[in-house]
């Protein structure tokens, strides 16, 4: 007995010490850098100065601040515009890819693409094609007598500019849609149609319910990735002609159409140097993920139960 609690112990000596390049680093980039910027939302802190504890000033200023519940309001018009939009999307595409037909496999290929290239060379194109003069969306649209917009010069259609932009990325969200259709079980529908029911009715009654949690994992999923929408108003801001931002400090588009709240947070902490305010809106939102996210897995047991019901 002795010498195999001996071993034991060797065993759990021997797993700690493989584990422990993971163990520091995670205490030394997750734990140590989230209870930092803790602190740090309490202070005035810039990289140049040593933090200065002003307790709740940050947050005040935070509330304060019109540019912040501005950039909260276009992250909240992303979240809960562009996440319904992109999950019919993708839940369109995997339907269509489901299918039994020829090149199947090609097409499924084409339709994931998008979610592979890089983020940054994408926007990019996404610039050119939304230019309002050369740009292949307008150039298109006036082959059918339409005047296109501009895109990102007009505070009016900046956002639905990002919707487009973001319906092109569904192939992951598709993939997982693909999968959970393939598990439906073929007796269900095959009991609907000796019933009498048409495509519209199966996919009401039969799809939409045996699929509500994967749908609604999605969401969460989604909204989450929507408070986090950084990398292509940064990307947009920066390098497209319409991106000078105007009403007031911040760089977000033509009247701040796109200022994320993320890209603000970022402004505030390596442009302005406010980085005890950064760090304040960042825990501000996760504060704000974390609830929704809370609320969202609730309503997912509640489909769940139904559908288990029905």
């Amino acid at each position: 007995m002795k010498k195999r609690g001996h071993k034991l112990t060797r065993n759990d000596r021997n797993g700690f010490l493989f584990a422990l390049p993971w163990i520091i680093g995670f205490l030394c980039l997750s734990v140590y850098p989230l209870a930092a910027s803790f602190y740090y939302g309490f202070t005035e802190f810039n990289p140049v100065s040593a933090p200065k504890w002003i307790g709740l000033e940050n947050y005040v200023d935070i509330f304060q601040d019109p540019l912040v519940w501005k950039s909260l309001k276009n992250t909240l018009f992303m979240a809960f515009i562009s996440t319904p939009v992109n999950l019919m999307i993708a839940l369109l595409l995997a339907t269509i890819v489901t299918k039994e037909f020829k090149g199947r496999g090609l097409v499924r290929t084409i339709f994931f693409l998008p979610s592979v290239i890089p983020m940054v060379a994408a926007t990019m194109v996404w610039i050119w094609m939304f230019d309002p003069t050369y740009g292949f969306i307008n150039n298109f649209l006036a082959h059918i007598g339409i005047v296109g917009p501009s895109w990102l010069m007009d505070a009016r259609y900046t956002k639905f500019a990002l919707l487009l932009i973001g319906s092109w990325t569904t192939g992951t969200t598709m993939l997982v849609c693909m999968a959970a259709l393939q598990e439906v079980s073929v007796s269900y529908y095959e009991s609907a149609q000796i019933d009498g029911a048409n495509a519209v009715q199966r996919f009401f009654y039969i799809t939409l319910p045996c699929i509500a949690h994967v749908l609604v994992y999605q969401v969460i999923l989604n909204l989450i990735n929507s408070f986090q929408y950084f990398q292509q108003v940064y990307v947009i801001t920066s390098a497209s002609t319409g991106g000078a931002g105007g009403g007031g400090l911040a760089n977000g588009g033509p009247g701040n159409s796109i200022l994320m709240y993320p890209l603000y947070m970022f402004h505030n902490a390596f442009t302005y140097m406010r980085m005890g305010k950064a760090s304040a809106m960042a825990w501000l939102l996760f504060v704000l993920v974390a609830v929704l996210t809370v609320i969202m897995t609730k309503v997912t047991k509640k489909v769940t139960d139904n559908a288990g019901g029905e």
